[in-house]
Protein backbone atom coordinates (compact mmCIF):
# COMPACT_ATOMS: atom_id res chain seq x y z
CA UNK A 1 0.00 0.00 0.00
CA UNK A 2 0.75 3.55 -0.23
CA UNK A 3 1.33 5.08 2.99
CA UNK A 4 1.56 8.78 4.55
CA UNK A 5 3.07 8.17 8.11
CA UNK A 6 1.98 10.75 10.72
CA UNK A 7 3.85 10.92 14.00
CA UNK A 8 6.17 13.17 16.06
CA UNK A 9 8.47 12.26 18.88
CA UNK A 10 10.77 9.25 18.71
CA UNK A 11 8.73 6.91 19.97
CA UNK A 12 6.99 6.67 17.01
CA UNK A 13 10.86 6.29 15.16
CA UNK A 14 10.33 2.39 15.75
CA UNK A 15 7.14 2.53 13.68
CA UNK A 16 8.29 4.65 11.22
CA UNK A 17 11.35 2.57 10.74
CA UNK A 18 9.40 -0.67 10.52
CA UNK A 19 7.52 0.56 7.79
CA UNK A 20 10.28 1.90 5.37
CA UNK A 21 11.62 -1.43 5.68
CA UNK A 22 8.04 -3.29 5.14
CA UNK A 23 6.73 -4.54 1.55
CA UNK A 24 4.50 -0.92 1.90
CA UNK A 25 5.75 2.49 0.37
CA UNK A 26 5.93 4.94 2.52
CA UNK A 27 5.66 7.98 0.49
CA UNK A 28 5.06 10.97 2.89
CA UNK A 29 5.41 11.82 6.60
CA UNK A 30 3.29 14.31 8.58
CA UNK A 31 4.37 15.51 11.36
CA UNK A 32 4.19 18.38 13.74
CA UNK A 33 5.98 21.82 13.30
CA UNK A 34 9.49 22.66 14.19
CA UNK A 35 9.66 23.64 17.66
CA UNK A 36 12.06 25.73 19.70
CA UNK A 37 14.42 23.28 21.97
CA UNK A 38 17.80 23.60 24.12
CA UNK A 39 19.18 26.47 25.65
CA UNK A 40 19.21 28.66 22.68
CA UNK A 41 15.58 27.98 21.91
CA UNK A 42 16.67 27.46 18.75
CA UNK A 43 13.66 25.95 16.33
CA UNK A 44 14.23 22.10 15.56
CA UNK A 45 12.73 19.28 13.22
CA UNK A 46 10.80 16.30 15.10
CA UNK A 47 12.73 13.22 15.00
CA UNK A 48 10.42 11.77 12.79
CA UNK A 49 10.91 14.73 10.23
CA UNK A 50 14.61 13.96 10.63
CA UNK A 51 14.69 10.46 9.56
CA UNK A 52 12.09 11.34 7.27
CA UNK A 53 14.28 13.86 5.46
CA UNK A 54 17.23 11.30 6.10
CA UNK A 55 15.17 8.57 3.59
CA UNK A 56 14.48 11.19 0.88
CA UNK A 57 10.70 11.08 2.36
CA UNK A 58 8.45 14.25 1.58
CA UNK A 59 7.44 15.76 4.55
CA UNK A 60 4.07 17.72 5.59
CA UNK A 61 3.93 20.11 8.67
CA UNK A 62 0.87 21.67 8.78
CA UNK A 63 0.23 24.45 11.58
CA UNK A 64 -3.15 22.51 12.06
CA UNK A 65 -4.11 19.76 9.74
CA UNK A 66 -7.13 20.91 8.64
CA UNK A 67 -5.26 23.52 6.45
CA UNK A 68 -6.15 23.84 2.77
CA UNK A 69 -3.05 23.29 1.82
CA UNK A 70 -1.98 20.41 3.94
CA UNK A 71 -5.52 19.00 2.86
CA UNK A 72 -4.98 19.23 -1.17
CA UNK A 73 -1.23 17.95 -0.96
CA UNK A 74 -2.75 14.84 0.95
CA UNK A 75 -5.51 14.34 -1.53
CA UNK A 76 -3.19 14.92 -4.38
CA UNK A 77 -0.74 11.80 -2.81
CA UNK A 78 -4.01 10.21 -2.29
CA UNK A 79 -2.71 7.26 0.11
CA UNK A 80 -4.31 3.71 0.63
CA UNK A 81 -3.66 3.80 4.11
CA UNK A 82 -1.97 6.41 7.00
CA UNK A 83 -0.75 5.02 10.25
CA UNK A 84 -0.77 6.89 13.26
CA UNK A 85 1.68 6.85 15.93
CA UNK A 86 1.67 9.88 18.85
CA UNK A 87 1.33 12.41 16.05
CA UNK A 88 0.32 15.23 18.73
CA UNK A 89 -2.91 16.98 16.82
CA UNK A 90 -6.32 15.94 16.07
CA UNK A 91 -7.53 14.78 12.97
CA UNK A 92 -10.37 16.86 10.95
CA UNK A 93 -13.34 14.89 9.01
CA UNK A 94 -11.73 16.30 5.79
CA UNK A 95 -7.98 14.47 6.67
CA UNK A 96 -9.81 11.63 7.53
CA UNK A 97 -12.24 10.87 4.44
CA UNK A 98 -9.12 11.61 2.27
CA UNK A 99 -7.19 7.72 2.36
CA UNK A 100 -9.22 4.61 1.05
CA UNK A 101 -8.52 2.55 4.32
CA UNK A 102 -8.11 5.10 6.78
CA UNK A 103 -5.83 6.60 9.35
CA UNK A 104 -4.66 3.56 11.80
CA UNK A 105 -3.67 5.01 15.08
CA UNK A 106 -1.18 2.79 17.12
CA UNK A 107 -2.02 3.59 21.05
CA UNK A 108 0.32 2.44 23.79
CA UNK A 109 -2.89 0.42 26.03
CA UNK A 110 -5.09 -2.09 25.40
CA UNK A 111 -8.15 -0.34 24.33
CA UNK A 112 -11.06 0.22 25.92
CA UNK A 113 -8.57 0.92 28.74
CA UNK A 114 -6.78 4.39 29.17
CA UNK A 115 -7.85 6.26 26.46
CA UNK A 116 -5.81 9.51 26.02
CA UNK A 117 -2.69 11.38 25.80
CA UNK A 118 -1.04 9.41 28.44
CA UNK A 119 -1.55 5.51 28.38
CA UNK A 120 1.86 4.13 29.50
CA UNK A 121 2.28 6.74 32.45
CA UNK A 122 -1.34 5.65 33.69
CA UNK A 123 -0.43 1.89 33.89
CA UNK A 124 2.39 2.53 36.11
CA UNK A 125 0.28 4.72 38.49
CA UNK A 126 -2.68 2.56 38.69
CA UNK A 127 -0.23 -0.03 39.20
CA UNK A 128 -1.27 -2.01 36.02
CA UNK A 129 0.05 -5.71 35.59
CA UNK A 130 -0.52 -5.86 32.26
CA UNK A 131 -0.59 -3.27 29.58
CA UNK A 132 0.11 -3.32 25.24
CA UNK A 133 -0.70 -1.54 22.46
CA UNK A 134 -3.59 -1.36 19.76
CA UNK A 135 -3.73 -0.29 16.47
CA UNK A 136 -7.50 1.16 15.50
CA UNK A 137 -9.47 2.80 12.88
CA UNK A 138 -9.42 6.16 13.97
CA UNK A 139 -13.02 7.92 14.13
CA UNK A 140 -13.81 11.82 15.46
CA UNK A 141 -14.14 9.89 18.86
CA UNK A 142 -11.37 9.78 21.89
CA UNK A 143 -9.68 6.57 20.91
CA UNK A 144 -13.16 5.28 20.33
CA UNK A 145 -12.67 3.21 16.99
CA UNK A 146 -12.76 -0.29 16.01
CA UNK A 147 -9.43 -2.09 16.73
CA UNK A 148 -7.31 -4.42 14.47
CA UNK A 149 -5.04 -6.09 16.79
CA UNK A 150 -3.33 -5.51 20.18
CA UNK A 151 -0.43 -7.08 21.53
CA UNK A 152 0.82 -6.81 25.16
CA UNK A 153 3.23 -6.27 27.68
CA UNK A 154 4.14 -7.06 31.39
CA UNK A 155 4.54 -4.55 33.22
CA UNK A 156 7.98 -4.96 35.30
CA UNK A 157 7.79 -3.75 39.50
CA UNK A 158 10.72 -0.87 38.46
CA UNK A 159 9.68 -0.12 34.94
CA UNK A 160 9.29 3.90 34.40
CA UNK A 161 7.03 5.02 32.19
CA UNK A 162 10.13 5.47 29.74
CA UNK A 163 11.31 2.07 30.00
CA UNK A 164 7.45 0.55 29.14
CA UNK A 165 6.90 2.75 26.50
CA UNK A 166 10.51 2.02 25.05
CA UNK A 167 9.51 -2.18 24.96
CA UNK A 168 5.91 -0.90 23.60
CA UNK A 169 7.03 1.30 21.23
CA UNK A 170 9.49 -1.47 19.38
CA UNK A 171 6.69 -4.30 20.08
CA UNK A 172 3.77 -1.94 18.82
CA UNK A 173 5.94 -0.99 15.61
CA UNK A 174 5.64 -4.76 14.70
CA UNK A 175 2.15 -4.90 15.35
CA UNK A 176 1.23 -1.84 12.68
CA UNK A 177 3.21 -3.56 10.37
CA UNK A 178 1.55 -6.48 10.80
CA UNK A 179 -2.07 -4.50 10.44
CA UNK A 180 -1.15 -2.55 7.36
CA UNK A 181 -0.42 -6.47 5.96
CA UNK A 182 -3.41 -7.65 7.10
CA UNK A 183 -5.75 -4.25 6.38
CA UNK A 184 -4.21 -5.05 2.28
CA UNK A 185 -4.82 -8.60 1.94
CA UNK A 186 -8.17 -8.35 3.57
CA UNK A 187 -7.21 -10.96 6.47
CA UNK A 188 -7.44 -8.09 9.41
CA UNK A 189 -11.08 -6.98 10.29
CA UNK A 190 -11.61 -3.74 12.97
CA UNK A 191 -14.02 -5.08 15.47
CA UNK A 192 -15.90 -2.77 18.08
CA UNK A 193 -14.46 -1.87 21.26
CA UNK A 194 -16.36 -3.25 24.11
CA UNK A 195 -18.33 -0.88 25.83
CA UNK A 196 -17.32 -1.76 29.31
CA UNK A 197 -13.71 -1.35 30.78
CA UNK A 198 -13.47 1.96 29.33
CA UNK A 199 -10.99 4.59 31.27
CA UNK A 200 -9.43 7.89 30.29
CA UNK A 201 -5.77 8.70 30.17
CA UNK A 202 -5.17 12.72 30.17
CA UNK A 203 -1.83 14.49 29.69
CA UNK A 204 0.03 14.21 33.47
CA UNK A 205 0.45 17.30 34.66
CA UNK A 206 3.34 19.34 36.98
CA UNK A 207 1.34 19.17 39.59
CA UNK A 208 0.13 15.89 39.53
CA UNK A 209 3.96 14.85 39.60
CA UNK A 210 3.82 16.11 42.98
CA UNK A 211 4.95 13.44 45.95
CA UNK A 212 2.38 12.91 48.42
CA UNK A 213 4.44 12.27 51.35
CA UNK A 214 1.46 10.99 53.35
CA UNK A 215 0.41 8.41 50.91
CA UNK A 216 1.39 4.75 51.47
CA UNK A 217 5.09 4.07 50.02
CA UNK A 218 3.60 1.99 47.01
CA UNK A 219 1.78 4.89 45.72
CA UNK A 220 5.14 6.92 46.32
CA UNK A 221 6.33 4.80 44.16
CA UNK A 222 4.04 4.36 41.23
CA UNK A 223 4.41 8.37 40.94
CA UNK A 224 8.27 8.33 40.72
CA UNK A 225 8.18 5.31 38.05
CA UNK A 226 4.90 7.13 36.43
CA UNK A 227 6.34 10.62 36.08
CA UNK A 228 9.94 9.49 35.15
CA UNK A 229 11.22 10.84 32.63
CA UNK A 230 8.54 13.57 32.15
CA UNK A 231 7.23 15.43 33.79
CA UNK A 232 9.06 13.90 36.92
CA UNK A 233 8.16 13.57 40.33
CA UNK A 234 8.76 16.64 42.60
CA UNK A 235 8.73 17.52 46.34
CA UNK A 236 9.78 20.63 48.14
CA UNK A 237 12.87 21.07 50.92
CA UNK A 238 13.34 24.65 52.70
CA UNK A 239 11.09 26.14 49.92
CA UNK A 240 13.14 25.01 46.96
CA UNK A 241 11.68 21.83 44.32
CA UNK A 242 13.61 19.17 44.27
CA UNK A 243 12.98 16.34 41.62
CA UNK A 244 12.83 12.85 42.80
CA UNK A 245 14.27 10.40 40.29
CA UNK A 246 14.00 6.69 41.45
CA UNK A 247 13.04 5.77 44.97
CA UNK A 248 13.58 1.65 46.58
CA UNK A 249 10.80 0.82 49.00
CA UNK A 250 12.46 -0.49 52.65
CA UNK A 251 9.56 -2.52 54.04
CA UNK A 252 9.26 -2.88 57.70
CA UNK A 253 8.17 -0.33 60.36
CA UNK A 254 8.72 3.18 59.93
CA UNK A 255 10.07 5.71 62.45
CA UNK A 256 9.69 8.49 60.22
CA UNK A 257 7.08 10.42 59.85
CA UNK A 258 5.80 11.37 56.20
CA UNK A 259 8.45 13.28 54.20
CA UNK A 260 10.76 12.95 57.17
CA UNK A 261 14.24 12.86 56.04
CA UNK A 262 17.22 10.78 57.73
CA UNK A 263 20.83 10.60 56.30
CA UNK A 264 22.90 7.42 57.38
CA UNK A 265 25.83 7.17 55.47
CA UNK A 266 25.54 7.15 52.14
CA UNK A 267 21.74 6.67 52.10
CA UNK A 268 18.68 8.45 52.19
CA UNK A 269 15.48 7.54 53.83
CA UNK A 270 11.92 9.17 53.59
CA UNK A 271 8.99 8.67 55.78
CA UNK A 272 5.62 8.10 53.80
CA UNK A 273 1.94 6.74 55.07
CA UNK A 274 3.44 3.06 55.61
CA UNK A 275 6.96 1.76 55.15
CA UNK A 276 10.17 3.97 54.57
CA UNK A 277 11.31 4.94 51.03
CA UNK A 278 15.21 5.14 50.41
CA UNK A 279 16.05 7.93 47.30
CA UNK A 280 18.26 6.96 44.96
CA UNK A 281 18.49 10.01 41.92
CA UNK A 282 17.56 13.74 42.85
CA UNK A 283 17.94 16.60 41.66
CA UNK A 284 17.94 20.00 43.28
CA UNK A 285 16.85 23.24 41.86
CA UNK A 286 18.59 24.82 39.53
CA UNK A 287 21.27 21.90 39.62
CA UNK A 288 22.02 18.65 38.05
CA UNK A 289 21.02 14.97 38.92
CA UNK A 290 22.82 13.52 41.39
CA UNK A 291 23.12 10.85 44.08
CA UNK A 292 20.55 10.85 46.91
CA UNK A 293 23.68 11.20 49.15
CA UNK A 294 25.63 13.69 48.09
CA UNK A 295 22.90 16.30 47.87
CA UNK A 296 21.60 15.33 51.47
CA UNK A 297 25.71 16.13 52.17
CA UNK A 298 25.92 19.35 50.12
CA UNK A 299 22.51 20.40 51.55
CA UNK A 300 23.65 19.61 55.46
CA UNK A 301 20.99 17.74 55.86
CA UNK A 302 19.68 18.17 59.76
CA UNK A 303 17.32 15.11 61.64
CA UNK A 304 13.95 16.11 61.99
CA UNK A 305 13.84 18.11 58.30
CA UNK A 306 11.13 16.90 55.59
CA UNK A 307 10.13 17.18 52.48
CA UNK A 308 7.02 18.57 51.79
Amino acid sequence: MKLVFAGTPEVALPSLEALIASRHEVVAVVTRPDAPAGRGRKLVASPVAQRAEEAGIEVLKPAKPRDPEFLERLAEIAPDCCPVVAYGALLPKAALEVPARGWVNLHFSLLPAWRGAAPVQHAVLAGDEVTGASTFLIEQGLDSGPVYGTVTEEVRPTDTSGDLLGRLADSGARLLVATMDGIEDGSLEARPQPADGVTIAPKITVEDARIDWTAPALRVDRVVRGCAPAPGAWTEFRGERLKVGSVRPIVGRSELAPGEVTVQKNTVRVGTGSYELELGDVQPQGKKRMPAGDWARGARVEPGERLV
